[in-house]
């Protein structure tokens, strides 16, 4: 015979059933939404995109991040001493301005001292053209700002004359807001020196090229 008392507690226990559930489906959702969130970030910080020429977005690996970094590392430090010291009497002017773009204070002091030096008017006196070779550079990217060291060989044509020479300069790279189209890696040349500066037979410098 079912009695008032048996129906409640067959209630009750239908309740704590129902309660225990609805908690036990919480903390899976809980469970399950923690899930999502931790593999979202972790592919967040895995990836990143950048705008391509054309305005699409390409996702990019940070990983890959760091030796597109270097690529464009070796990039601004190849443009930099081709414009520094690629130069003849007509283009001299326009390369420079755009070398000063790629460095900071220690750049323009060296401009200034080659200047006062009297470098650019022999270079308009005796019609000289200073023409690049080869540019090497290492570059330690794991942490800022970047140290450098680059091997430049470059020849001196003074008409009948041509004299070949080495230079070691060193630096360091630091990130910036890229400037386009005066400075399109966001890179500055920081306490730039020019370590050495030695003459080289032409074989040599063949086959150092």
């Amino acid at each position: 015979m079912k009695t008032p008392y048996k129906n409640i507690y067959n209630i009750l226990k239908l309740n704590r059933f129902i309660v225990l559930a609805v908690v036990i489906g919480a903390v899976l959702m809980c469970i399950v939404s923690i899930l999502m969130v931790v593999k979202l970030h972790k592919e967040t910080v895995d990836n990143a995109f950048v705008v391509n020429t054309d305005g699409s977005v390409i996702p990019l690996k940070l990983v890959s991040q760091q030796e597109n970094l270097k690529v464009e590392a070796l990039s601004h430090l190849e443009l930099f001493h081709t414009y520094f010291y690629g130069i003849d009497a007509s283009n001299y002017e326009k390369n420079l301005e755009k070398a000063l773009w790629l460095g900071n204070s220690s750049v323009d002091a060296l401009y200034r001292q080659k200047k006062a030096d009297g470098v650019y008017n022999r270079l308009l006196q005796y019609s000289l053209v200073q023409r690049i070779l080869s540019i090497e550079s290492k570059v330690d990217i794991q942490n800022e700002p970047y140290r450098f060291e680059t091997k430049t060989i470059f020849e001196i044509n003074r008409g009948s004359i041509t004299d070949t020479y080495e230079l070691i300069s060193t630096g360091n790279l630091i990130k910036v807001d890229r400037n386009f189209p005066k400075n399109t890696h966001g890179l500055l040349i920081t306490n730039f020196f020019e370590k050495t500066l030695r003459k080289i037979k032409t074989n040599e410098a063949h086959n150092g090229h």
